[in-house]
């Protein structure tokens, strides 16, 4: 019991260590994710739609 005492006593010390972002900066750096991952959606999704254009394709030809 007193080990895990002892591991939330220094989890909590730790995290008063943490420097955490201003909320300017968590704006700032969570519409950089969102961009990214629209821009990643967006490449995988017509990767996908060419693929499955190319099947269709292909198989349409047999």
């Amino acid at each position: 019991m007193d080990k895990i005492r002892n591991y939330i006593t220094d989890a909590l010390q730790e995290l008063h260590h943490v420097r955490w972002p201003t909320r300017h900066q968590a704006v700032r750096l969570s519409g950089i994710v969102v961009g990214f991952v629209a821009a990643s959606t967006a490449v995988f999704g017509a990767v996908d739609f060419g693929l499955s254009q190319a099947v269709t394709l292909l198989l349409s030809l047999t």
